[in-house]
């Protein structure tokens, strides 16, 4: 650890703080500083096509059907396709054609930025990364070398309190539950609350399809548990809190 150079920052973007951890044992400090100085205005960017807050962002252009998705960036036109596939392998349980006012991929697009501020950050000599989107992180490298990342699980009835710990050396981990914000996530097959679980998280290799699985889950619960017998999910895993009960159960299943 000694012998490693270790930044961080904290980026008031998405609506929440983005909380960035970098180290490496060949880059210098100003190199490390230098990539996360690109991801902020990386992050930012994402933040002006994506947020369904913002008027004149991309998107909210195009739930107002000012602009089509065949007008729309390349960005923009990456991520539709990103939720198409995300949709279908949820059997439809995750969404964000669903929403009020259209089209919002917000559950899909920071563990997808996530996973891109990890290559910003390699491009600049770093090998230990953290990206903490507020429930939707992606790592690299550990946390040193040999020791993997422990990401702590929190109770969503006590937020002080951690009911799992997962240790990860490189991949993502989302996690979608009530929380602080409440009972926010719809089910979009009939616009209702969703009840099927009181918290769930994803791990595996991609951020985005992570962050949407998470939000499946908590939609159809233990009827979710199927989806991961597909063989594009073979390498995501599963952690679910029953809802109104303090049962958790791991997927995956048997093959």
């Amino acid at each position: 650890m000694s012998d490693l150079v270790r930044v961080a920052a904290e980026i008031d973007v998405w609506g929440t703080i983005l909380y960035v951890e970098a180290a490496s044992s060949t880059a210098s400090e100003a190199e490390l500083n230098a990539g996360i100085a690109e991801l902020t205005e990386y992050v930012k960017e994402v933040d002006r096509i994506f947020s369904p807050f913002k008027s004149d962002s991309e998107v909210s252009k195009l739930r107002r059907k000012e602009i089509t998705i065949e007008a729309a960036s390349p960005m923009m036109q990456e991520i539709w396709q990103l939720c198409l596939r995300a949709k279908d392998l949820t059997n439809g349980a995750f969404d964000p054609w669903a929403v009020k006012k259209g089209f919002d991929p917000s559950g899909y697009v920071k563990g997808w930025a996530a996973d891109h501020c990890i290559e910003i950050l390699k491009s600049h000599g770093a090998v230990h990364i953290q990206i903490n989107a507020a429930g939707d992180l992606s790592l690299a490298g550990g946390v040193e070398p040999g020791t993997p990342w422990s990401i702590g699980i929190r109770s969503p009835e006590n937020k002080f309190k951690v009911v799992k710990v997962f240790e990860i050396t490189d991949g993502a981990i989302a996690t979608s539950g009530q929380y602080e914000i409440g009972a926010h996530i719809i089910n979009p097959r009939d616009g209702m609350v969703a009840i099927g679980a009181n918290s769930a998280t994803v791990m595996g290799p991609d951020g985005g399809l992570a962050d949407a699985l998470a939000t499946a889950l908590m939609v159809d619960g233990k009827d979710g548990a199927a989806i991961f017998m597909k063989p594009e999910l073979k390498e995501y895993s599963a952690w679910i809190i029953e809802r109104h009960s303090d049962t958790a159960w791991l997927i995956p299943l048997e093959r």
